[in-house]
């Protein structure tokens, strides 16, 4: 007997949704999308009331050196404005840290939203500074930091970018090329790149990534990452939906995007990767065997822990 009209439409349904399943999973395979918090969380919070670090902000670093690992946060007094320093915490595991005496290490300059890139034996500091510009600093052994300067970044033509913020710098080094990923006003994501550090010229002068049309960044986007998995580029990114009433402070949560040569990004269909109420964001994937760790570093340092590579 001949399906009916209908049920051949059902199932045609069904197939497309299969078929849209696996492509998701193929382009964002479950170890870079499902995590769970662990119970220790927070694993790194503020000094306290009195402290240079009363609070963090935004993106901290994460790098693991050998055994050791290492964080760099950006601490504040909790006033507004509040001189923005950079401190320094290491650990055995990355689930127990230990904030340095040394603490705040750099002090001369404003330091926020910090991505460090270990290249030839030297520590590239992306961040922002005052006013959201963006600045590069480097080092030797990461305590001791240089301050380069603000990072020059033009337009396709040469001309300089507009004047303005231009903030969350996030560095990516392949091929003997920088490439920079930075936000103006988090109403988009653009990319420039340089051979040497001196002048980045934008690929393009519209956006890479932008926001929506998901709620979790509706409004607002700024990326925190990039690494490298099965052969194609992962974003961490991190965006927001204006509230309704301006009384109440926008929510933040973390999403990925992915794509082949860091221009064109496709997002995942299940962002965000920890529910919005959660106002997790400035998220880091660290891999730890055959897992990875998602790391939230806004307001307090969170851990959560993905799921196994699929066999």
């Amino acid at each position: 007997m001949p399906l009916s009209r209908s049920i051949r439409c059902l199932l045609a349904i069904l197939t497309s949704v299969v078929v849209a399943n696996a492509y998701a999973e193929d382009l964002f395979p479950r170890e870079l999308t499902k995590f769970e918090p662990l119970p220790g969380n927070p694993v790194f919070m503020a000094g306290g009331e009195g402290r240079w670090d009363v609070k963090i902000r935004e993106r901290g670093w994460i790098l693991r050196d050998g055994d050791q690992w290492r964080m760099w946060y950006t601490g504040y007094d909790g006033t507004r404005p509040g001189q923005k320093m950079l401190g320094y915490a290491t650990s055995a595991d990355g689930l127990v840290w230990k904030a340095d005496a040394r603490n705040p290490i750099y002090r001369e300059n404003w330091v926020e939203d910090v991505c460090i890139i270990p290249h030839d034996g030297t520590l590239y500091m992306f961040a922002e500074g005052e006013q959201d510009r963006a600045q590069l600093l480097t080092s030797q052994d990461g305590i001791a930091w240089k301050r380069v300067g603000r990072l020059d970044v033009r337009l396709k033509n040469g001309q300089p970018i507009q004047d303005g913020p231009y903030g969350t710098p996030t560095a990516w080094f392949e091929g003997g090329t920088w490439n920079l990923f930075y936000e103006r006003g988090d109403k988009g994501i653009w990319l420039a790149r340089s051979k040497d550090l001196q002048v980045f010229i934008n690929v393009q002068d519209e956006p890479v990534i932008v926001p929506g049309p998901d709620e979790f960044d509706h409004d607002l986007i700024a990326m925190n990452q990039v690494i490298k998995h099965n052969d194609r580029y992962y974003a961490v990114i991190h965006g927001s939906k204006k509230p309704a009433d301006p009384a109440h402070p926008s929510l933040w949560a973390t999403g990925l995007a992915t794509s082949t040569d860091l221009i064109h990004w496709v997002k995942y269909p299940g962002n965000p990767l920890r529910p919005i109420s959660e106002n997790k964001s400035s998220g880091l994937l660290i891999p730890v065997g055959d897992r990875f760790r998602l790391y939230t570093m806004h307001g307090k340092v969170d851990v959560h822990l993905g799921a196994p590579r699929a066999e």
